[in-house]
């Protein structure tokens, strides 16, 4: 075999050139495709919440939800992961809608009554399960990419080195159990400092349907690194949705 090689190889100094170039590239391909998700993962982990502060964070998010020709809307979030408890609060013209979670127990109130007018609650879709909605909502996208280790999340191993609207990422796909969900998720990473700066989501990938989110600039709360500004998009179209801009 080895005389094979050496009598039919036979290439000119620039060949040769070329070739090892496409030697080193292949091998520093293999080399990064030897990170796990897993690895990465535990890095970006590291780089977001290196004082391991997620499992205890208690603070009031005040942030504003901007959306094309509508007015700003301010919001209020206090998540208190060590209690377990979560309270939401959004002024409206006509009150002020508050939901509150307490392990799986949900309450919503209209203007600090639990009564809420059935006009009322049909217009904003007021209902004591939407507070454990908003919580999981809110807890799941603040508290990336720390809740990526909760039980029920399914990380696939590879990791994907691709551009994504401009800048190069390394990438994670992640998917659930069906217990938990059934959406198809993606994240993407600084190749340099391993922070996350997007995910994207699909409800059926194939379709190119549901949206990805880019994020700006970081805020440190409590040790915790993060995404002061967040711009939603449809994958579809790349139509932008929304920005939510932490205070």
């Amino acid at each position: 075999m080895l005389s094979f090689i050496s009598t039919n190889l036979k290439v000119t100094n620039m060949n040769f050139r070329i070739f090892f170039l496409v030697l080193i590239c292949t091998s520093t391909n293999t080399l990064s495709a030897q990170q796990t998700a897993t690895e990465l993962l535990a890095k970006s982990i590291e780089f977001h919440d290196p004082l391991n502060n997620w499992d205890k964070f208690h603070a009031e998010l005040n942030f504003n939800v901007i959306v094309p020709d509508k007015p700003n809307r301010k919001r209020k979030a206090i998540i208190n992961n060590k209690e377990q408890t979560f309270s939401f609060f959004a002024q409206y013209e006509e009150g002020l809608l508050v939901y509150e979670a307490n392990q799986d127990k949900g309450v919503a109130k209209w203007n600090d009554h639990i009564a809420i007018p059935d006009e009322v609650a049909k217009k904003y879709r007021i209902s004591p399960q939407r507070a454990i909605m908003y919580r999981d909502y809110y807890t799941y996208l603040y508290g990336m990419p720390m809740k990526l280790k909760d039980a029920g999340t399914i990380i696939h191993p590879e990791v994907e080195l691709v551009e994504f609207h401009g800048k190069n990422y390394k990438r994670i796909r992640v998917t659930y159990a069906p217990e938990v969900g059934d959406d198809i998720w993606y994240f993407y990473f600084n190749p340099k400092t391993n922070a996350l700066e997007a995910y994207q989501f699909f409800h059926e990938e194939e379709k190119n349907d549901g949206e990805y989110i880019l994020f700006e600039e970081l805020k440190e709360i409590q040790n915790i690194k993060f995404p002061r500004i967040r711009k939603w998009y449809y994958n579809k179209d790349q139509k932008f949705l929304a920005t939510d801009e932490l205070k």
